[in-house]
């Protein structure tokens, strides 16, 4: 073998050797490789957490919060709580109002009630402005007015006179009362922009329209034509459900005194609300998209049709605020995904402008499958809000119980309430719930010390009043 021969095996040799072993092959040159892409991950950027919404075009201001911005996948149970707050008219006169004041002098009246609801109307007349109009309406079993009169200096005189001969006698006929109010209201309702009816009653209808279905139609019939109507219930015998449902199916407020001496408080309060309206005709609609449905609406009178729920509010004077809480359950198994929860509208009559205005918001919540995350976002207001609303419901349970003779059963609604805002506090803390618990013991004390069939009834009332302002209805409750 010679020398080239031996040279060119060694060479393919090493060369099939290179091949085995991924050694560099001698004499073979790679050509330039590109060079590797460097990829640069970058984290998901968190969606930014739904805020609460508040829009103002009008002369109400609509704020509205979720208490649950984020929530797990699947199924979940968030609240929606909307303020509604009156704007204020600093410097602003005054509206005229067109008034009818409907007062029960039935037998149950008689003595220290009727000559306090009689110092009460002489108070509320001289509150009066040249530019107003009044009737006087007192009921017994019969009816008898004293017909709508502007309140000039001279016909404010014989108003005074007309209600020092009023005497009390006969039953409680409260739907003719209401009756002759609307009849009287409508001689001027054409030029007033605010027409409102004040009822007091001490007592149940037991002439005329007795039935509760047949009288709130009444109070429906009254808002359908225009005009607002409050009730006032004095003592503790009177019907503090049917008295209730006058002022919210009347768009107007309830009020309850144990003592008549503080009816001139309340008629002027009243009056000023009257006077200062800046919103009427007031309807909130909550629209539920796919996936959100409806729990309940805490503490109002609802309708639903089809995905629309609608709840019709109380008419507006300047800074009075209404809060409306909602139970929703909504739907959503995509993780990183928003989800629209409902959309709000607002309508109402704006009576500083008197135009028609709609407000509009939509609320949403963030799906996430970190639970600490839905927990560390839970919005703290609208979780003590809830909570209150929540504990309504059972503070109306415990005055039904209690005025069925079912103590124990009241107090044991008293203490699911201690337990709520005691959820309530681990995300608000206790101070923002600190009064509400005080509220509960303080009720509970008043339970136990119900020992007769009068103060029973005066516990019974004072929890719906409480009961009222819980769910929200802050501004309509006296």
């Amino acid at each position: 073998m010679n020398r080239t021969v031996l040279f060119l095996s060694l060479a393919g040799g090493l060369a099939l050797t290179a091949l085995v072993l991924g050694l560099p092959q001698l004499g073979v040159v790679k050509p330039p490789q590109p060079p590797v892409p460097v990829v640069v991950v970058t984290p998901p950027v968190p969606p930014t957490p739904p805020q609460p919404v508040t829009a103002t075009p009008g002369s109400l201001t609509m704020t509205s919060r979720l208490s649950h911005p984020y929530i797990p996948a699947g199924t979940s149970e968030v609240f929606a709580t909307v303020d509604l707050t009156g704007a204020e008219v600093p410097g602003a006169k005054r509206s005229a109002v067109n008034l009818a004041l409907v007062i029960d002098r039935s037998g149950s009246m008689s003595g220290y009630k009727l000559a306090q609801a009689k110092q009460a109307a002489r108070h509320l007349v001289s509150l009066l402005r040249d530019e107003d109009r009044l009737a006087i309406i007192h009921y017994g079993s019969d009816v008898k007015s004293l017909p709508s009169l502007q309140a000039t200096p001279g016909n404010r005189e014989r108003m005074l006179q007309y209600v020092d001969g009023i005497w009390d006698e006969g039953g409680t006929n409260i739907g003719a009362g209401l009756s002759a109010g609307r009849f009287q209201l409508a001689s001027a309702q054409g030029h007033f922009n605010v027409n409102r009816l004040i009822l007091m009653s001490d007592g149940q209808p037991t002439e005329g329209i007795t039935d509760d279905e047949g009288l709130t139609q009444q109070a429906r019939e009254l808002r359908a034509a225009g005009i607002t109507l409050s009730a006032i219930g004095v003592g503790t015998d009177f019907n503090e459900d049917l008295m209730q449902a006058f002022a919210e199916y009347g768009a107007g407020a309830y009020g309850f005194l144990e003592d008549a001496g503080q009816l001139a408080t309340l008629f002027q309060k009243d009056l000023q609300q009257a006077t200062t309206s800046v919103a009427r005709d007031v309807t909130l609609t909550f629209t539920l998209p796919p996936g959100t449905s409806l729990g309940e609406v805490l503490g109002y009178r609802a309708s639903q049709s089809g995905n629309i729920v609608s709840v019709a509010l109380p008419d507006f004077s300047a800074g009075q605020l209404e809060r409306v809480v909602v139970r929703l359950n909504v739907t959503d198994d995509t993780v990183g995904h928003t989800a629209r929860v409902t959309d709000l509208k607002l309508a109402y009559t704006d009576l500083i402008r008197n135009v028609g205005v709609e407000n509009a918001a939509t609320l949403s919540s963030v799906v996430t499958d970190r639970r600490e995350e839905v927990l560390a976002r839970q919005d703290k207001e609208a979780t003590v809000y809830a909570a209150r609303a929540r504990s309504a419901v059972n503070m109306q349970k415990a005055a039904e119980a209690l005025r069925g003779g079912r103590k124990d059963e009241a107090k044991v609604y008293l203490q699911q309430n201690q337990a709520l805002f005691h959820e309530a506090s681990a995300v608000s803390g206790a101070a923002a719930v600190a009064a509400d618990v005080a509220e509960q013991q303080a009720t509970m004390d008043e339970y136990d010390g119900a020992d007769n069939d009068e103060e029973t009834r005066s516990a019974v009332k004072r929890s719906k009043v409480k009961a009222l302002k819980s769910f929200g209805k802050v501004g309509s409750t006296y």
